[in-house]
């Protein structure tokens, strides 16, 4: 088989994991090895092409890495409406302690309540976050 070949079959197949994976850096690999196809089409030698796959794939790594599909998107899920549905509703409290700490039923069950900000008087709250068994809520 040609070598050429071989790297465009390669490519093919990692190309072909990374739409079963939806990492970009499977991408990043195809794109190194279908380079070192091309260059073994043009008469380049193998470790040659070896080497032009592994420079493609550190600079398009690097590439990747400064863009944003190659940063990790850091979620506080405590505060996320996207991870916790709590986020964003009301609470009704009825009395609050002296420390701006509450207990109040919400969904059927006894919680924790904390005020971030606002008056400590009774009335309804909006949860912004949840932590454990604790509403951290706010005035609306």
């Amino acid at each position: 088989m040609e070598t050429w070949i071989m790297w465009f079959v390669l490519a093919g197949l990692v190309l072909g994991l990374e739409l079963l994976t939806g990492t970009f850096y499977l991408v990043v690999i195809s794109i190194g090895m279908a380079a070192a196809g091309i260059s073994a089409l043009l008469g380049a030698n193998v470790s040659l092409q070896a080497i032009i796959a592994a420079v493609i794939w550190v600079v398009c790594t690097l590439i990747l890495r400064k863009s944003r599909f190659g940063k990790p998107r850091h979620v506080q899920s405590e505060s996320d409406p996207n991870v916790n549905i709590d986020i964003g509703q009301t609470i009704k409290v009825d009395a609050w302690s002296s420390e701006n700490t509450a207990r109040a039923t919400y969904r059927g069950a006894m919680w924790d309540v904390e005020l971030i900000s606002g008056e400590a008087s009774a009335g309804t709250f909006v949860i912004r976050e949840v932590r454990g068994n604790r509403l951290f809520v706010a005035k609306p």
